[in-house]
């Protein structure tokens, strides 16, 4: 991920949602910092490992790897919702229309589950894994 946009993101939440926020605990140590908050849950959903994997990366507890995901994703779409997480405009339908047409379902939006899709950000360990005939690493979406 690009530093700034991973930057972008961390202070959004840091600046919006209150469990990015630091506070003191109990005994008045600092709490987590958003820093880790987001890349522990960056972690998870980048390369699908469980949260006891990212204890031996971040020093974090299940429980906590568990609650920094669930509250990054609820505070992407509040934080930015609005202006990323958009419908489709006429041109992504037409566009979807016409390849869903070249594949020979006419007419049908919905079936982009089928469809192979350029990885642009591929591993290099993963590119002959993941490519095809095309020489580009590409992976199919799942519904």
């Amino acid at each position: 991920m690009n530093k700034s946009l991973f930057e972008t993101i961390v202070n959004g939440l840091f600046k919006e949602v209150a469990y990015f926020q630091e506070g003191r605990d109990a005994t008045g140590r600092i709490s987590i910092s958003a820093l880790v908050k987001c890349t522990a849950a960056i972690r998870m959903m980048a390369y699908g490992c469980t949260a006891d994997q990212v204890d031996e990366y971040l020093r974090l507890g299940d429980t906590t790897a568990h609650l920094c995901l669930e509250n990054f994703v609820e505070g992407v779409i509040f934080v930015f919702g609005e202006k990323y997480l958009r419908r489709p405009t006429a041109d992504d339908l037409q566009r979807l229309l016409n390849v869903a047409e070249e594949r020979g379902f006419p007419g049908m939006i919905g079936s982009i589950d089928c469809m192979h899709w350029e990885w642009k950000n591929c591993l290099v360990s993963w590119k002959g894994q993941y490519t095809r005939g095309s020489g580009k690493p590409t992976i199919v979406l799942e519904a």
